[in-house]
């Protein structure tokens, strides 16, 4: 074993420690994710020219090794979960999720002592109008997550034992989570799989808080290597979480290049009619499937549902400061040039452009590089303050190689963690740091596109 193998372990080794004591919820939590997120970047650096076995092990043995260490504890930072547990025991008495809130006195014989404690001193309880008290944020308004997800919880209920709690769905987080390690280490090979499976934003999120993304980031990983059923995979992953939606561009990467391409050279028009038509089909052969799978997922949940299936998504988007960027400090990168009014047009107009870009330039072979263009640029533009919606950015970047797009997960969880008492602009000088270091290396792979070779030609 190489001396390099022996450090690459010891770090992993190391990683592990400090995410069993994030697991534990300490304070000084941010200085806990920034040492997770070194000792990662770290561990990825010495795998460079690791002979392939070694690599393997390490790879596998540390990925699970760091999968496991969001067991130790109950969720740590996101109390979603519990939403999941409660929409999975109200399916499971046959209610539609979507028909009642938690708070709903209708729902109270479903009530038991760890979602509803008794006792309402503990940290992280919601109150509920009758004066008691839920482990359930925001208990008062109905569920936000689409059929699939719905669909998942309940099969968690289903298989959990009696009194499991919170701990089933941490475990099928870490499954979910291995199960994307050995797809990309299939497919992408071992760098790309430890990219996965030592970010320290998978324990945390996926495993720890059990957040449901994990599902949709397996979907994607799966559409993006897959040709037949690429479309049908899009649409379940848009109906486990609505954000895989911006990955569906990359599926139709370069879908724009030959009908433009030809119109451009001034080709005939039945030239221009068969490039509009292989476009046509390549279109449809994506969002057809991708469209009856969405709404087949609805399906059951309308008929059974007597109110909206949309659930608190618009509220939602208005609690976040969407519609007005300063109360969240969203849009923080484009407020930073423009009007706190202009943002979210602007936001809107710049992804547009990423989107035409990857239709009219992405490389279809490669769907993965367009998906992670415009779910990155998303992140960037809007900048949430939730570290898991970047799970998605993590495992595409895997895939692509251009690692730099980590920052922006690394963004997230500084904007999250660091919370409303951190300084003013912390989350926007975290994502003003990712889109530097994204930037950056775009214009050094440009140039190094451009520079010439020893024969004095250019680079293809």
């Amino acid at each position: 074993m190489s001396r390099t193998t022996v450090c690459a372990g010891a770090t992993l080794l190391a990683l592990v420690a400090v995410l069993v004591r994030m697991s534990l919820g300490h304070p000084g939590l941010l200085g806990w994710y920034a040492t997770g997120w070194a000792l990662f970047a770290a561990a990825l650096w010495l795998t460079r020219g690791l002979p392939r076995r070694e690599l393997a092990v390490l790879v596998v043995a540390g990925g699970l090794a760091v999968t496991a260490t969001g067991l130790v504890a109950p969720p740590a930072t996101s109390t979603d979960s519990y939403r999941y547990a409660w929409d999975g025991r109200v399916q499971a008495a046959g209610v539609s999720p979507y028909d009642h809130p938690p708070a709903d006195p209708a729902l109270v014989p479903l009530r038991d002592g760890w979602l509803f404690p008794e006792e309402c001193a503990a940290p992280f309880l919601s109150r509920l109008p009758d004066g008691g008290c839920t482990r359930i944020n925001r208990p008062a308004v109905h569920t936000i997550y689409p059929p699939l997800a719905e669909g998942y919880f309940l099969l968690v209920h289903g298989l959990s034992p009696a009194e499991a709690r919170h701990k089933p769905l941490q475990v099928g987080g870490a499954l979910l989570s291995v199960a994307v390690l050995l797809c990309l280490y299939r497919w992408a090979g071992g760098r790309a799989a430890a990219v996965w499976a030592w970010c320290p934003a998978v324990p945390v999120e996926a495993v720890n808080n059990a957040h449901v993304d994990v599902l949709g980031v397996l979907l994607v990983v799966l559409a993006c290597h897959t040709v037949r059923g690429r479309g049908a995979l899009f649409g379940a992953a848009v109906a486990v979480k609505l954000l895989p939606a911006v990955a569906l561009p990359g599926a139709l990467s370069g879908v724009l290049s030959g009908v433009l391409s030809r119109a451009s050279r001034g080709g005939t028009r039945a030239e221009a009619g068969g490039g509009l038509r292989d476009g046509t089909r390549r279109v449809l052969a994506v969002m057809a499937p991708a469209t009856l799978v969405v709404a087949l997922a609805y399906l059951p949940y309308l008929l059974a549902s007597r109110g909206s299936v949309v659930g608190y998504l618009f509220g939602y988007v208005q609690e976040e400061g969407y519609e007005e960027p300063a109360a969240r400090d969203r849009y923080g990168l484009l407020r930073l040039f423009l009007p706190d009014a202009w943002a979210p047009y602007a936001a809107i107009l710049l992804l547009g452009l990423a989107v035409l870009h990857v239709l009219r330039r992405g490389d279809p072979d490669r769907p993965w590089a367009g998906a992670l263009l415009v779910t990155g640029s998303l992140l960037l533009l809007f900048t949430p303050g939730y570290s898991w919606y970047a799970l998605l950015v993590v495992a595409l970047a895997a895939m692509d190689g251009r690692w730099e797009w980590l920052g922006v997960a690394a963004a997230g969880a500084v904007a999250y963690v660091s919370g409303p008492a951190a300084p003013p602009g912390t989350a926007t000088a975290a994502y003003a740091a990712a889109a530097l270091a994204v930037t950056a290396c775009w214009a050094v792979r440009r140039s190094a596109r451009r520079s010439p070779d020893l024969t004095g030609t250019a680079h293809a």
